[in-house]
């Protein structure tokens, strides 16, 4: 298997995380630059039609390209430790957990970056800054909810570490890496707290 990926990208590190908490091997790890517009050379394309990052190529030839998709395969491959549920009612409850994170707070979070951070400017032409103020407004405002839903639980999802910590730290980290927000900038206290245990995590280390 080969995993193309821009290392501190938050959709690619969704993936690496997923499968380092998995501890999976033999998959070969192939950056991607997207300063040099890399993911837009024909022979990528052929692999990523939409000029995505990440992209799992499978043994078998096919490429799965979006981070949810290559995550699920993953874990109906290697099904330990358990990170998207056990049945149906815990499958059905972690995916609406994992959606939430990722509409809400994931996709405003990384909006605001793209749309303000001078050096993505390349990956979103033109940049919109008042979209990306927008877009920050509706990400906090997630980010508060977030908080409180952790005031009776440890992780997101629930009661134990799921797909969804990965997806709510991935989308943190990048606000906090190219514009400098954190959840206690605003207060959030909890999300703060959940933030700093997931830094702990080996995962998290994984570029």
């Amino acid at each position: 298997m080969r995993l193309h990926r821009t290392p501190r990208a938050p959709n690619p590190r969704r993936v690496t995380m997923f499968i380092a908490e998995k501890s999976i091997s033999g998959i070969e790890f192939v950056d991607v630059d997207l300063a040099s517009q890399a993911h837009r050379d024909a022979g990528y394309l052929e692999r990523s039609p939409f000029a995505k990052v990440p992209a799992l190529e499978l043994p078998d030839g096919r490429v799965l390209t979006e981070s949810r998709a290559i995550q699920t395969w993953l874990e109906g491959r290697f099904p330990e430790p358990n990170l998207m549920g056990r049945d149906a009612d815990e499958r059905a409850f972690i995916e609406e957990a994992d959606r939430q994170v990722e509409l809400y707070l994931f996709l405003p979070l990384a909006m605001w970056v793209r749309h303000t951070h001078p050096g993505l400017a390349m990956l979103e032409t033109p940049q919109l800054p008042d979209f990306a103020a927008t877009q920050a407004c509706r990400g906090r405002e997630a980010a508060a909810i977030f908080d409180q839903r952790l005031a009776d639980r440890e992780w997101i999802a629930g009661e134990r570490f799921t797909v969804a910590d990965i997806t709510g730290f991935c989308a943190l980290e990048f606000a906090r890496g190219l514009v400098r927000w954190r959840p206690v900038d605003d207060g959030l206290a909890r999300l703060q707290a959940w933030r700093d245990r997931m830094a702990q995590r080996a995962s998290a280390a994984a570029l």
